[in-house]
Parts: structure tokens; C-alpha cells; sequence
């Protein structure tokens, strides 16, 4: 499916910020950019580069006072995601070189001391795939979306006993869980069609039966329509800005529709 997201928000400074970045999709297996503006008003020098997880960063210095930041994109997605119960868990010594280092604890996925809850939580379920989809049902059964009781220090065993989160949160646990049986799970930031209320959205994905797969556990079902941003170990990754001096979060807006054939969206002032 085609589908057209903007992202549009406004920052202020007191006085100039060091900012990196992270709003740029790239192009994938699952995803392929076909068009793209990324504006910043009033305009200033930006220098592009690729972190370690193969996300794309934008360094730059917000100057003293407002700054408007836009990116608007026609993305090419999958329409269904890819579902396979009968996926095995890739033993550890057979995972690929870049799958290992989402096998650790991190700052907000404490796996190390998960190991008896994530047994309780998949039960008998067979090694693999069943695993996570039962982590991720348990999730979306047992703990309540609800904004405001999380902040940026809540980590997946607080979301647990608060029983209540957001989607950064309901990620985390279940990254966390699948670490502690020993299946790389990773922090996946976008956008997600149809998503109510819209906003940047965040789920996990796991590698099992030697390829990734999606997992989201605020959602009842598989969905697809998903544009990726930003892959990381957990959030402290993948913040769409890190600023380093005093910054003011503004009004932000986000929108995903899906283009159809003959669309006049498909020829936009992009």
C-alpha cells in the first residue's frame, strides 16, 4: 500500500541547541520511499549521517527562538504483516552478527531480572514465534493503555507493576520479556495507519525462524501499514529529537492516509 505521512511540529530555544535528529524513514525490504520533504524554518546547516542501529540522523543548531520542523513523505509499506507460528527461535550461536545486541539488558528493558515472569507469562507455548505472540497478547490483555502514568525513567518492570502505559511502555515490556528467553527483540518508532489518536506510534519487533518479525501489543490483531523511522535496543535510541541544551517541545501534528490509484496526493507540492 502507498501511503502519505507528514510530521509537523515547533521548537523553541532560549539560546542556540546542538540537536540530533531522527524523522527520516530510509528505504528497506518492507518499506520504499518514493517522495520526500524535510523542512526546517528558518532554514539552517544540517549534516546527515548513520548510527550504529542504520537509522538516519540530522545534526544541526537550532538557533535561539522558534523553529518550525516538517517532513512529509509517500511511502511504499506492506499491507499485512508477516504472521508464522510454526517460526522457531534461532539458537543464539546461529544469530546473525547485528541480532546479538538485541539479546542484552538495556536502560529501559531490564531482561536479566525477567527470566521467572517471562516463563509464566508464555507457559507452554513452543519455542519461537508462539512465544512472543503470547508475550504480545498477554500485553494487550493485562495492561491498560493509559496516558500519564509513565515518564522518561519508567522502565519495562515499572510498567508492569503499574499494569499501565503507553506504547513506549507496552514495547519495552515486551522486548524485555523476549530477551529474558532469549529472542533479540528491538524498539521500532513510526508511524502506523489508522492508528487512534494519531501520533508517533512505537511497537518491537523479534527475530525468530531467522528473520524479523512485528509485534504490537496495543493493538487486538496483526496490522500492517507501518512506515518505520528508527530502530534501537529501547527508546533512549530512537527520540525523534535529542537535544542537548534547553529546548521547548511545541505543537506537534501527525497525519497518515493511504493513497489510492489517480490520488492527487500521488502529484503534491512534496
Amino acid at each position: 500500500m502507498k501511503l502519505h505521512a507528514t510530521c509537523k511540529m515547533t521548537v523553541t530555544a532560549s539560546s542556540d541547541c546542538p540537536v540530533v535528529a531522527m524523522l527520516r524513514p530510509r528505504s528497506g525490504e518492507a518499506q520504499w520511499m518514493v517522495q520526500e520533504r524535510y523542512e526546517l524554518d528558518p532554514w539552517v546547516p544540517t549534516t546527515e549521517y548513520v548510527d550504529d542501529f542504520g537509522n538516519l540522523c540530522q545534526r544541526l543548531k537550532i538557533p535561539q527562538g522558534q523553529m518550525r520542523i516538517e517532513v512529509d513523505m509517500l511511502m511504499v509499506t506492506d499491507e499485512l504483516i508477516a504472521v508464522d507460528f510454526n517460526a522457531v527461535a534461532t539458537p543464539v550461536e546461529q544469530l546473525p552478527f547485528d541480532a546479538l545486541k538485541y539479546l542484552l539488558q538495556s536502560r529501559y528493558c531490564p531482561s536479566d531480572k525477567m527470566g521467572d515472569r517471562a516463563q509464566e507469562i508464555v507457559g507452554n507455548a513452543a519455542a519461537g514465534y508462539a512465544q512472543v505472540e503470547a508475550i504480545r497478547g498477554w500485553i494487550h490483555a493485562n495492561l491498560q493503555y493509559k496516558y500519564g502514568v509513565s515518564t522518561g525513567s519508567t522502565d519495562a518492570l515499572d510498567t508492569l507493576n503499574d499494569g499501565a502505559g503507553v506504547c513506549r511502555d507496552f514495547s519495552h515490556v515486551g522486548i524485555a520479556l523476549c530477551r529474558a528467553l532469549r529472542i533479540p527483540a528491538r524498539f521500532v518508532v513510526g508511524y502506523l495507519h489508522r492508528l487512534d489518536p494519531m501520533d508517533m506510534h512505537a511497537w518491537f519487533e523479534a527475530f525468530v525462524g531467522g528473520r524479523w518479525y512485528t509485534f504490537d501489543g496495543t493493538q487486538d490483531q496483526p496490522r500492517g501499514g507501518r512506515i518505520v523511522v528508527a530502530y534501537g535496543r529501547d527508546a533512549a535510541d530512537v527520540a525523534f529529537l535529542s537535544n542537548y541544551g534547553p529546548l521547548e517541545m511545541g505543537e506537534m501534528e501527525v497525519t497518515v492516509r493511504e493513497v489510492l490509484p489517480g490520488d492527487a496526493a500521488q502529484r503534491s507540492s512534496m
